[in-house]
């Protein structure tokens, strides 16, 4: 899973999500992308999961790149707890997501299998996404 290595706070408060992603809303590295279509939170075993979907259908070929880490911590309080006495432990990480940010790209395989391997990768995601071809030049 994927998970930073030290961060400045323990944790965090949740924020909110609000107008398209600017950053990283392009494709940069790939032929083809995943594009996020609304805002939400993607944890890390959600990317680990889109990602191996992924590379189990493109089998050895291409290159794949995660174009979003998860950096926030997720918290929450043990089961059969009163409310109150503070907030709960770290239990994970997440990665906000904004509309038009792009998730996974792929390239080096045919089109086509790198479609139906993003495909894959979208059942995945608790968000609604769009697969994106770049243009030929």
């Amino acid at each position: 899973m994927l998970s930073p290595n030290k961060t400045k706070f323990r944790k965090s408060q949740k924020g909110r999500l609000r107008g398209p992603a600017i950053k990283g809303s392009t494709i940069a590295f790939g032929d083809v992308a995943i594009k996020a279509m609304e805002p939400g939170k993607l944890t890390s075993q959600q990317i680990e999961a889109a990602r191996i979907a992924i590379m189990r259908h493109i089998k050895r070929g291409g290159k794949v790149w995660i174009r979003v880490f998860p950096d926030k911590p997720i918290t929450e309080k043990p089961a059969e707890v009163r409310q109150g006495k503070g907030k709960g432990a770290p239990v994970g990480w997440s990665a906000p997501i904004k509309a038009g940010r792009i998730l996974y790209e792929v390239k080096g395989v045919d089109i086509a299998v790198a479609v139906i391997a993003l495909t894959r990768a979208t059942h995945k995601l608790p968000i609604k996404t769009k697969i994106l071809v770049k243009e030929a030049l």
